[in-house]
């Protein structure tokens, strides 16, 4: 018999994206301020480092999770075609991070 995941899983880890995306949303806010308040430029990289940080790790997890659902749904074996859209899915994310 097949295990699925359980669904409580599914929507806590869905609620842990959701609570890091609406961090980030804080922190644009905060940079906004920043750029209204006329803050130093610095401070304002720094913020903005910060922000695009923290979007890069929602994406590395996103990705992650996407990688490991093409692995489990795979046969034993590593199914070649499985890898190869999960690589696929990775290189599309760091080409759109440059």
């Amino acid at each position: 018999m097949e295990s699925t995941p359980a669904r409580p899983a599914v929507d806590q880890d869905r609620e842990r994206v959701l609570n890091r995306l609406r961090r980030v949303e804080g922190q644009v806010r905060g940079l906004q301020r920043m750029i209204e308040e006329e803050k130093e430029c610095e401070q304002v990289l720094t913020q903005l480092s910060a922000v695009k940080s923290a979007l890069d790790r929602v994406g590395i997890h996103l990705i992650s999770h996407r990688m490991k659902e093409c692995l489990e749904t795979s046969s034993p074996q590593v199914d070649e075609a499985a890898m190869e859209q999960a690589f696929e899915i990775f290189l599309k994310y760091v080409q759109c991070a440059r």
